[in-house]
C-alpha cells in the first residue's frame, strides 16, 4: 500500500483479485453492479487495477474498497462520478472532503444506518427490489396509508400500478414520503407539479440515454444507466438549490 493509500501494483499482480472474483464480492451489497459497470468506472479513473503481464486485472484490496466507495456514494447520495473522482483525489492527497461524505476509503463506513432519517426513503432505496410485486393491501399496509389516501395518491399520479395492477417499491416509498410531508399540512393534490416536473425529466433524460443504450458494444448498457445516474444527481441537487434559493428570496435569508 502507497502513502496516499492507492494500491501497492507490485503486490496486486501477485496475489490481485480478477475482476469476475470483485463482481462476487460487490454483488452482495449492489446487485445491479456488472463487469461492464467496473470497467466503465476504471475508464473514468475511479480505480485503477493492476495488470498481469498477460494483460489481466487484478484488483488489489484497496481498489475494491475503492469500487464500493464510488457505488455507495453513487446509490445513497446521488453523486455525480466527477465529484467522487475528487473526493478521492482529496483522499489520495490528504485533504479533507470537500462535502459531507462518508470517510473514504480505506476506512469506509455505511452512509446510512438503518432506521436513520424516520423509516423515510434515502436514494439508494429506489434501485433496490424492481422486480418485487405488492398487491394494493401490501402497499397499504408497508406505507401505512389508508384507501382513501392511496386513492388521492393514485388521482394526482402519484402512484402508479403497472399494467399488471401491481405496486412496486418505489410505489411504498412515494406514498410514505407523501405521508411525512401532510404533517405539514401538504396534500396529495398539491403536489401534482411534482408528477409534472417528473415527467418532464423523465422526457428529457430519455431524449439523451436513448442513443447510448442503442450502440452495439458490450458496454452500451453500463454507459447508459451511468448517464442516467449522472443526470439524477445533477436533477436532485439543482432541484434542492433552486428551492433553496427560493425560500431565501421569500423569506428574506
Amino acid at each position: 500500500m502507497t502513502a496516499a493509500g492507492r494500491p501497492d501494483r507490485d503486490a496486486s499482480q501477485r496475489d490481485g483479485l480478477s475482476i469476475g472474483a470483485v463482481l462476487a464480492q460487490l454483488r452482495g451489497e449492489f446487485p445491479d453492479v456488472t463487469i461492464s459497470k467496473i470497467r466503465f468506472l476504471e475508464a473514468e479513473g475511479l480505480v485503477q487495477p493492476g495488470r498481469t503481464p498477460s494483460g489481466y486485472r487484478q484488483f488489489a484490496p484497496a481498489d475494491v474498497e475503492r469500487l464500493r466507495f464510488v457505488l455507495s456514494a453513487q446509490r445513497d447520495h446521488y453523486l455525480p462520478l466527477k465529484v467522487i473522482k475528487e473526493q478521492l483525489d482529496a483522499a489520495d492527497q490528504g485533504a479533507a472532503p470537500s462535502v459531507a461524505l462518508p470517510k473514504p476509503p480505506r476506512k469506509l463506513v455505511s452512509l446510512d444506518a438503518p432506521g436513520e432519517n424516520g423509516g423515510l426513503p434515502s436514494p439508494g432505496d429506489f434501485e433496490n427490489d424492481r422486480e418485487i410485486r405488492l398487491t394494493e393491501e401490501d402497499l397499504l399496509r408497508q406505507a401505512g396509508i389508508d384507501a382513501a389516501t392511496l386513492a388521492e395518491l393514485r388521482q394526482y399520479g402519484l402512484v402508479r400500478p403497472g399494467a399488471a395492477g401491481f405496486f412496486d417499491p418505489d410505489a411504498v416509498l412515494v406514498a410514505k414520503t407523501v405521508k411525512a410531508m401532510t404533517e405539514f399540512g401538504i396534500e396529495p393534490r398539491h403536489l401534482r407539479a411534482f408528477r409534472a416536473a417528473a415527467d418532464r425529466e423523465v422526457g428529457l433524460v430519455e431524449q439523451i440515454v436513448t442513443p447510448v443504450y442503442r450502440h452495439r458494444d458490450e458496454d452500451a448498457r453500463a454507459r447508459g444507466d451511468e448517464v442516467v445516474r449522472e443526470l439524477a444527481a445533477l436533477t436532485v441537487a439543482l432541484h434542492t438549490l433552486l428551492v433553496k434559493a427560493g425560500i431565501r428570496a421569500v423569506t428574506g435569508g
